[in-house]
């Protein structure tokens, strides 16, 4: 419960448009202390919840054993981690591809879905919660790699999940 509301507190933060991604480059130490908030923490241990769900407990527990084994006793970069998953995931799913799109991005995608008969239709579109005149950028241009998860009436809820990434503007 306690992770939820700072959650929703970093999503409040994310959702403006004066928000900075989880990585970027910087120039200074000024910038390097920026980035070391709190909405960089919890949208970071977010992210990491959402990928380990998508990729299933076992394949993300994999891939971090990769990551520290390979860089024990050492330094890594940002992509290690995700050419870490990859490693795992075998060129099924390009992990670092996904990975980019979240925390290069500041903010997060509002998902718009809208069932027809049997068919549904999803639609991303960057959240903004109040949109700031002085820090105004056109955002336009953000893809999201969203990983969907649904259920259908012929599964029960543990054993038939299925999964979709939504990394188009809109998919069906």
């Amino acid at each position: 419960e306690d992770f939820l509301t700072l959650i929703f507190k970093a999503m409040m933060k994310d959702a403006l448009n004066s928000s900075h991604p989880v990585s970027s480059a910087v120039q200074s130490s000024e910038q390097i202390e920026e980035m070391f908030d709190a909405l960089s923490y919890i949208k970071g241990a977010s992210l990491l919840l959402m990928l380990k769900h998508y990729l299933t407990k076992d394949v993300f527990q994999a891939g971090i054993e990769v990551y520290l084994h390979n860089h024990s006793y050492g330094t890594a970069q940002s992509d290690d981690l995700w050419d870490s998953m990859n490693e795992i995931t075998n060129g099924t799913l390009d992990v670092k591809k996904m990975m980019k799109t979240w925390i290069e991005h500041k903010g997060f995608p509002l998902v718009t879905v809208v069932r027809k008969g049997k068919t549904i239709s999803v639609q991303q579109e960057k959240f903004l919660y109040r949109v700031e005149p002085e820090n105004w950028t056109s955002d336009a241009s953000y893809l999201w790699h969203i990983p969907l998860t649904y259920i259908t009436n012929r599964c029960n809820f543990t054993h038939c999940t299925n999964a979709y990434l939504l990394h188009q503007k809109k998919g069906t």
